[in-house]
């Protein structure tokens, strides 16, 4: 059976907060909150060495939209991207595990599996997804994320989760990541700030960076829960609050992107003066992306790029 954790659970209450006339200043964690976003390290291992990430792209994805993620997984390890980048991005998480007195994970690219057929059907259920990402490697040093296209509907999708990270058990654990294309069933929730939110303040959605709303909010979804794998990939690392549903390295700061961000605001951003595109980090092949922040165990606030 696999471990089950939700990727952005605290989307929905983070909007319905700003119902409750929350300041309009920028966002800044108070002492209390301060206090209840303390992770705690529960002494499991976290990802680390050379990991490959396996792609399985379940349904229909044109080869445009494969490439806006693979490039985005390829960009980790770039280091002569512009600044600020996609590999700078990662680096923040070094602070995790300087904690433990170890090395955060390398990610490469590695295969990627097309079922365009739907060999499950289009209603998948969480075991059926846990068997789509076992046609992934399971050496112990891979990742095998699922993403199902738009007109596949996944357990839990929309109602509960935009993904879900968690583990396969046996001789070999590995992890997994699944991430669903939300544009046609819930962009105001899985692709918020390029569609207008479900909830809360109606502002104008931004422009998407690759110009697909699906697809770069799929990259948010599959940033934060891989941050969320590498520093809690088995339920017993780096969280706070129940282990069913924790706070996690990214989880921990939803909707925050850049400097000043407040319920209904993503914050100060990058905007490409030609696609009037908004972004926060640059990639490989030119690739602009907008990623989330992550929570930092030193100063116990959302640290941005921006």
């Amino acid at each position: 059976m696999a471990s089950i954790l939700s990727s952005n659970i605290v989307f929905i209450i983070f909007f319905m907060l700003s119902l409750l006339h929350l300041s309009s200043a920028a966002r800044k964690l108070a002492d209390s909150d301060q206090q209840q976003l303390q992770f705690q390290y529960h002494k499991g291992p976290l990802l680390t060495g050379k990991i490959s990430i396996n792609l399985i792209w379940y349904g229909q994805f044109k080869p445009s939209q494969r490439t806006i993620v693979s490039d985005f997984i390829t960009s980790f390890s770039a280091a002569t991207a512009a600044k600020p980048s996609v590999a700078t991005w990662w680096k923040s998480t070094d602070k995790y595990y300087r904690l433990i007195n170890s090395n955060n994970p390398t990610f490469t690219l590695g295969t990627q599996i097309l079922d365009d057929k739907y060999s499950l059907g289009k209603s998948l259920t969480e075991k059926q997804i846990v068997q789509l990402a076992s046609k992934g490697a399971h050496n112990g040093a891979v990742v095998n994320v699922v993403l199902t296209s738009a007109d596949v509907a996944v357990e839990g999708f929309c109602s509960s989760r935009c993904g879900t990270h968690g583990s396969t058990v046996g001789v070999h654990k590995s992890a997994y990541i699944w991430v669903g294309n939300s544009v046609t069933q819930c962009p105001g929730q899985c692709a918020w700030p390029f569609h207008q939110p479900m909830y809360g303040p109606q502002s104008p959605p931004l422009v998407a960076p690759n110009n697909d709303v699906g697809l770069d909010g799929m990259v948010i979804n599959l940033a934060s829960l891989l941050a969320g794998t590498a520093t809690n990939p088995f339920g017993n690392g780096f969280f706070q609050g129940p282990k069913e549903a924790p706070l996690e390295a990214a989880s921990a700061c939803s909707g925050v992107y850049g400097k000043g961000a407040y319920p209904g605001y993503a914050g100060a951003l990058l905007v490409d003066p030609t696609s009037g595109a908004s972004y926060n980090a640059n990639g490989v092949n030119g690739r602009k992306y907008l990623l989330p922040a992550l929570f930092d165990p030193a100063t116990s606030g959302c640290s941005t790029l921006v």
